[in-house]
Order: C-alpha cells, then sequence, then structure tokens
C-alpha cells in the first residue's frame, strides 16, 4: 500500500469538494447549458463516465488506502446505487404527477442533487458522530434498518404513495403562493407584481423531500459497511451524481424491475442485521460486498427473467 493523506484530513475533502463542483460546474454550464430532451444515447454515456469514474476512484482507495477501505467504499456505492434505482420510481411518479416536460427534468434533477449533497453531508456527519459517542447507536440504527426492511417487504407490491399526497407538499402549497396555471419553463414567476412558485418548483421540493425520505434508510446502511465518513460520504455521493443519468436511461423500463423493491429490502435487513450484532460476530467487508450484489443482482435477474415470460406469453395470447 502507497503512502497517501489521511482519510480525515482537510486536503483531502477539499480537493473531492472542489472535483464535485467543477463536475457540476461542467455538467450544467457546458452540456447542458440550454435546456434539452436528454436522449438514451446520452443519458448511457454520462452514466458510464459515472461508473467509470467511480470505479477510478474505488481503485484509488484500494491502492492508497488497503483492500478494506477499498472494499468499503464499494459496498457502500453498491448499496447506494441500488438504493438510487428505487428512487427512480418515484422521480417517474413526481414528474408524472406535476407535468414535468422532458426538456427540465434534467434541470429538476440538477438543482435536486445540490441539495441532497448538502442534506446528505450533514446526515453522514451527525450519523457518525452519534455512533462514535453513543456506540449504542449502531444497535438503534440496525434494528430501525431491519425493521423498515421488513417494511419494504410487505409493502413490496404496493404502489408507491402519490408525490402530491405528502404532508410537507400540502404544507407547502398552504404557505408558499403558487401561480396558477402549469408554468413549467421556471421556478419562480410573477404575477401582477407578486413573487410566486410554480408547479416546476413544487416538482423541485419533491425531489428534495423523496431525497430525504431515501437518505434516512441509505446512510445507515452505508454507515453499517463503514463509520469513516469520507468513505461514507464519497460512496454516496458518486452514486447520487450518477442518479440524473441513471433516470434517463431507466424512466421508461423501470417498470420492468418488479423484484427490485424485494431484493432491497433484502439489503436493508441485511445490513441492518450486520450492524445490530457487530459486537458478536464481524462479517468481514468482501462477505458484505458479495451478499449485497447477490442480492440486488438476483433481483434484478428475476425481474428480466419474470419480464421475459410475460412478454412471451402475451405473445402466445395474441396469436393463439
Amino acid at each position: 500500500m502507497l503512502s497517501a493523506v489521511p482519510l480525515g484530513s482537510w486536503p483531502l475533502w477539499l480537493g473531492f469538494v472542489l472535483f464535485i463542483v467543477g463536475m457540476l460546474a461542467l455538467d450544467l454550464g457546458v452540456f447542458h447549458r440550454r435546456p434539452h430532451v436528454v436522449s438514451l444515447r446520452e443519458a448511457a454515456l454520462w452514466s458510464a463516465a459515472w461508473v467509470a469514474l467511480s470505479a477510478l476512484f474505488a481503485a484509488g482507495v484500494f491502492l492508497l488506502y488497503g483492500s478494506q477501505r477499498g472494499l468499503e467504499f464499494t459496498t457502500g456505492y453498491l448499496i447506494e446505487k441500488a438504493l438510487s434505482l428505487d428512487n427512480v420510481f418515484v422521480i417517474v411518479l413526481i414528474f408524472s404527477a406535476f407535468g414535468v416536460p422532458a426538456h427540465q427534468q434534467h434541470r429538476v434533477l440538477f438543482w435536486g442533487i445540490l441539495g441532497a449533497l448538502t442534506m446528505r453531508a450533514f446526515f453522514i456527519l451527525a450519523g457518525v458522530a452519534l455512533i462514535a459517542r453513543f456506540h449504542w447507536m449502531l444497535y438503534v440504527l440496525g434494528a430501525f434498518l431491519v425493521l423498515t426492511g421488513v417494511k419494504a417487504l410487505v409493502a413490496s407490491r404496493a404502489p408507491p404513495p402519490h408525490p402530491e399526497d405528502s404532508v410537507v407538499l400540502r404544507r407547502a402549497r398552504r404557505v408558499l403562493p403558487v401561480a396558477p396555471g402549469r408554468e413549467t419553463e421556471h421556478f419562480f414567476v410573477q404575477v401582477n407584481g407578486k413573487r410566486m412558485v410554480t408547479l416546476l418548483f413544487l416538482a423541485l421540493l419533491a425531489v428534495e423531500v423523496t431525497d430525504l425520505i431515501f437518505a434516512v434508510d441509505s446512510i445507515p446502511a452505508v454507515l453499517a459497511v463503514s463509520e469513516v465518513p469520507f468513505i461514507v460520504f464519497t460512496s454516496n455521493i458518486f452514486a447520487i451524481l450518477g442518479l440524473r443519468s441513471l433516470y434517463f436511461l431507466l424512466a421508461g423500463a423501470v417498470q420492468k424491475f418488479r423484484y427490485l423493491k424485494t431484493g432491497l429490502a433484502l439489503v436493508l435487513v441485511f445490513v441492518g442485521a450486520k450492524m445490530t450484532i457487530v459486537d458478536i460476530l464481524h462479517i468481514p467487508a468482501g462477505v458484505s460486498l458479495a451478499v449485497v450484489a447477490v442480492l440486488i443482482g438476483g433481483a434484478i435477474l428475476a425481474s428480466l427473467v419474470a419480464d421475459g415470460r410475460r412478454r412471451a406469453l402475451q405473445e402466445r395470447t395474441a396469436t393463439s
């Protein structure tokens, strides 16, 4: 293992934050300076780029900080990436409910992710500080993840709640002046000299609330893998930054992954159990990575097989 800057040092944090700011500026200021409909080819290229950058970063962690930290980053990234797949289901519903046009969807996701970065940084630092100060918080978070996973297993076939049924959005409509009509080109408009929010802004608020809800599950799940703030933060951020391109790549196909929610629920149960028994049985990072990969990969494969059989049955029925 080569000598490296300590994982908790400020130059490492500063360098990573500057890298993220530079990538976001390049994304919005160069490639998406003008709103446009994101094609499948563009989404695939950006998805591949983010996966490649994440793989390079993981390789750097393996090389500079050893296999333990490398496996922790990879497992955390895989968990967060898988949970972000579930997020795509809800974002599709949000954009449909608020009538967000295709050429504005990237813009909403861009600003939504900026808010998500801030929220997740706060949650991660708070979670690590709580665990460091109160060791018993491990058991609380672990039990929470197990209960969340079991609840998700029970409700895996239930449709997601409608975005406008959110308590936050209902209260926002009461407090914020919402412009009449279906303005979807701006977040704010002037109506009779009064500044008002638009449906596009409410869609952005719904995306932020959704990420907040998902962060409550995903961050404890990654904390079950690593208690190093830099590892938890970077694995989260790399997965979240790839969410926009992943959305445009999978938005039309998310319904095919019928067993994904079940697989994600089992992941939450596993990492929650791992957290609660950490003082009794230590599960190596490599084993955790293998279990998570099998659960997610198995859910996706089972979904694709079931979808293929369904289409084959429909074709046979149509021709008979």
